[in-house]
């Protein structure tokens, strides 16, 4: 096992949101395993910012909003830590379920030393594309630096979601601690805990949250690889799972934000799911990603709108894109949109600086009236054309913690008419 990789991931401290559960012992039960760490009381760590449902009591609000311990998505708890911790060093990706006989092929390969097998997929919200993972939390934990923080996986197994430690700010939780994955009932989910994930995971459900969100049932894979170096094991992973997956190593992801050149997919759940599909795309440097061609036909499309002429959409968007901005004409409000001030709705990339997709990769957001709309301001934007786009299923950033006023994107479907 890979001791000195294992003992940095598990100093980073975790932190836990207060509700009516009580914290129990965090220590581990084999101080001695490599990479067990004592998290201590994550309810002493100051210096985090405070729980966003701060209070325990039940209120009406919470008997109005699905998710916080919510039995219908709640599983058994995965009891205390019993098996080795590792470190997730290479993910397995497919658009199905993983084939059980690949599984297995892939965990007897010498040098493997654990595998586990999840339910990935992605969730847009705010314009950033988040990856979501549906665990067995018992396995799971075993390849996070943080297997022994026992009440965040018991909150995970109890229906809430866990959420990757960096993104306590920057996630679009509510003030009453929930996120929005889905428009169903089941994808607003109470926040129970910022422990750190796995590379490449940001939120992390149970199974059964998973399976009503309509996600893919076991179509990723983690690999730990011990002593051994994971890009070693790559070409003999890659040969068992021929085209029917994508391997990355995670530590390529640790270090450079991406595994340089490698094949990568997203699979949106919700309304997104038709809109998107299966978004196969390559990172080609420079923030920008290659999409799969045949994704690029499929979907994207170059129509007359009005206002802003000929713009290049997902084909999804177009029709309720047409509606607003025809609304906003007979309003006698098209005065309020600049055509000259449009900055684009298609265009594959990174968000700046990152390796977040956004959602103008998929051709679902807009940007509009750009000059006096940037980011972190109230900006200039009509509020008579922000209500049309808002009655069309479109999100305004205006509305985000950090504003973006220029940027409405697709956030329901709706068929006009």
């Amino acid at each position: 096992m890979n001791v000195s990789r294992v003992s940095t991931a598990a100093a980073v401290a975790v932190v836990l949101l207060a509700s009516a559960c009580t914290a129990g012992p965090l220590g581990p039960d084999d101080p001695d395993t490599p990479g067990a760490t004592d998290t201590g009381d994550p309810r002493a760590a100051s210096a985090e910012p405070p729980s966003p449902s701060a209070s325990t009591a039940t209120t009406a609000t919470d008997e109005k909003r699905p998710g916080t311990l919510d039995p219908a998505f709640a599983v058994d708890p995965p009891g205390p830590r019993t098996q080795r911790i590792g470190v997730a060093d290479i993910m397995i990706t497919a658009q199905d379920t993983l084939d059980p006989d690949l599984v297995e092929q892939v965990s007897k390969i010498d040098g493997v030393i654990a595998t586990t097998t999840i339910s990935l997929a992605n969730v847009p919200m705010e314009n950033k594309v988040y990856n979501l993972a549906a665990v067995d939390p018992a396995s799971y934990r075993l390849f996070t630096s943080n297997a022994d923080f026992q009440e965040a996986w018991d909150r995970v197994a109890a229906g809430e979601v866990a959420v990757a430690k960096g993104l306590e700010k920057k996630a679009p939780i509510d003030e009453q601690g929930f996120l929005r994955l889905s428009d169903e009932d089941s994808g607003t989910v109470h926040v129970g805990s910022f422990p750190e994930q796995a590379e490449k995971i940001d939120l992390v459900v149970n199974r059964k949250r998973g399976e009503a969100l309509g996600m893919v049932p076991d179509n990723a894979m983690l690999i730990s690889t011990g002593q051994t170096a994971p890009e070693s094991l790559r070409g003999p992973i890659a040969r068992i799972v021929g085209d029917a997956a994508t391997v990355q190593n995670l530590d390529a992801v640790a270090r450079y934000g991406l595994d340089p050149g490698a094949f990568d997919s997203a699979v949106l759940v919700g309304d997104f799911a038709d809109a998107v599909g299966v978004f196969n795309f390559t990172p080609i440097g420079g923030g920008r990603i290659a999409p799969d061609p045949a994704w690029v036909r499929s979907h994207i499309v170059q129509e007359t709108v009005p206002i802003l002429g000929t713009i290049t959409c997902n084909k999804f968007l177009m029709p309720q894109l047409k509606a607003a901005l025809g609304e906003i004409v007979q309003l006698g409000l098209e005065d309020k949109i600049n055509p000259g001030e449009y900055a684009g709705c298609y265009y594959p990339r990174y968000i700046a600086g990152s390796s977040t997709l956004s959602n103008h990769s998929f051709g679902l957001a807009l940007d509009l009236n750009v000059p006096g709309n940037q980011r972190g301001t109230v900006g200039e934007m009509d509020r008579g054309v922000v209500a049309v786009f808002k009655r069309w299923g479109f999100a305004w950033g205006g509305d985000w913690g950090y504003t973006d006023p220029m940027h409405f994107e697709l956030s329901q479907l709706k068929a006009p008419g």
